[in-house]
């Protein structure tokens, strides 16, 4: 867990699970022989990633941007994606201080089990929220379409992170950009799919953007890096190109959900197009 002073708000990126994913599947239409430069592949093909949500102390109290990896589905779920440490996120809030019922604002950038897996705990054999004091934040399509899974998304969409908090009614649906306090706001981001979204702070002169998994990690951030994953990849093409520009022009702060190293980078654009090099925090 590392701590980021932004102006007036306090920023913890905590370090949940880590995990493998197939490293083809992960860049998408570029060869291997290209993407194993920047990570290496284990004797499956595997790639690895870390999961990274981020904790903010703003005005109006707590909010937490990811929830991490769950550890529900047992053994073989564990066993297929070399999942470690789920639900470390806990643990990180109790040595803060912090229990989930400080967490007044859950913001799920989008449903996904590897993003939303403590939206809900097993509790006397059932599934129940998590964060019962807290408002989950979502884009009404990223729920309309996680409770609506189809054959393509199915796997990544678990009812048991999703159904209890909407049966429960803490989801609060948003649509397009919304300012939660001044200085923090919702940003839609689709591509990966069509309801994600991302954070953006900005205080004092300084702006960090959580991407989600526009940029799953600083690796990614050549446009044509785009995961096979993304349900919509022409869209998250267009949806880089839109705001990798203004990025730059901030100068700002890139916090990926995903890098196995680093949870801050910095976007350049050189003549071979736009790459993301880590920055220490404090730099």
């Amino acid at each position: 867990m590392q701590r980021l002073r932004l102006g007036e708000f306090e920023v913890y990126f905590l370090q949940d699970a880590s995990f493998w994913l197939d490293g083809g599947a992960m860049f998408g239409v570029v060869p291997r022989v290209v993407w194993e430069k920047k990570t290496a592949p284990d004797e499956l093909n595997r790639i690895p990633l870390m999961v990274r949500p981020m904790l903010v102390k703003g005005r109006k109290g707590w909010y937490l941007v990811e929830t991490g990896m769950d550890d529900k589905q047992g053994e073989k779920h564990r066993r297929i994606y070399g999942i470690e440490r789920a639900g470390a996120v806990l643990q990180q809030l109790k040595e803060l201080g912090l229990s989930a019922g400080d967490v007044g604002t859950v913001i799920n950038t989008h449903l996904h089990f590897d993003h939303a897996g403590l939206n809900t705990i097993s509790r006397d054999g059932q599934m129940v929220p998590l964060f019962t004091n807290a408002r989950y934040l979502v884009q009404k399509q990223e729920l309309h379409d996680a409770l609506n899974p189809h054959e393509r998304n199915r796997a990544s969409y678990l009812p048991e992170n999703i159904v209890p908090v909407a049966e429960a009614g803490l989801f609060d649906e948003v649509e397009g950009e919304v300012e939660l306090e001044p200085g923090l706001r919702l940003v839609p981001l689709p591509g990966h799919t069509l309801g994600q979204q991302g954070v953006v702070l900005e205080s004092e002169g300084q702006t960090l953007v959580y991407t989600a998994d526009l940029l799953p990690t600083l690796a990614h951030a050549p446009l044509a890096y785009i995961m096979s994953y993304d349900l919509y990849p022409v869209t998250t093409l267009q949806t880089r190109k839109r705001f990798y520009e203004e990025w730059l022009a901030a100068d700002a702060l890139i916090a990926t959900p995903h890098d196995p190293i680093s949870p801050l980078g910095r976007l350049t654009k050189t003549e071979r197009g736009y790459m993301a090099n880590p920055v220490q925090i404090g730099e």
